[in-house]
């Protein structure tokens, strides 16, 4: 772990690098914390390589930030919180990166008729307009799991609900839009 604090310090892309007690400080929190920032990051990606990556571009980030940091103590939980967006925001770019590959290879696909076309703008814009009816604590749930992508562990986490809560308010969220859009039957 000292060669990575090493590597950090002399890579010249810290700004202002940390004096040697801030930089044994770091290192001290970095070593009981790393293992938990690959783990969460992996909870996201599912790839190991990906999860690598980010957490050592979070553990970057910590090491430019540390000296501002106010509460050291809290270190763990905003090296968690950091990797957590870091592995949000890879994942929202390879899921962007694979529609806009799946939209190229659907150019080869015959498109749509004219009529399927304005059916499915016709169904898309109801359920939206179900969604948006739906009470605010259904409504984020059902986005986060449903348009999101995320599991019912991950929107527990993200919403600091217990698991059975959000369970059941996908579940209502789910009985409300099937009861509002008849042509899902």
């Amino acid at each position: 772990m000292h060669e990575f604090v090493d590597r950090l310090a002399g890579s010249g892309r810290v700004v202002g690098g940390l004096d040697r007690a801030l930089e044994q400080e770091f290192e001290a929190r970095l070593v009981e914390s790393s293992t938990l920032a690959v783990r969460v990051a992996y909870s996201v990606l599912h790839h190991r390589e990906d999860a690598e990556d980010v957490a050592q571009e979070a553990f970057a980030r910590a090491y430019r930030a540390f000296a501002q940091l106010r509460d050291r103590e809290r270190f763990r939980a905003w090296l968690v919180r950091m990797t957590w967006r870091l592995a949000i925001n890879r994942w929202r770019a390879d899921r962007r990166r694979s529609a806009r590959e799946t939209a190229h290879a659907e150019t080869v696909c015959p498109e749509p008729t004219t009529e399927e076309a304005i059916d499915r703008r016709r169904r898309a814009a109801e359920l939206w307009r179900a969604i948006d009816a739906l009470p605010e604590k259904l409504r984020i749930v059902i986005l986060l799991a449903s348009i999101e992508g995320h599991d019912v562990a991950e929107v527990a986490s993200l919403l600091r609900l217990p698991v059975g809560t959000v369970k059941s308010r996908l579940f209502l969220a789910r009985q409300r839009l099937k009861e509002q859009l008849q042509w899902t039957r």
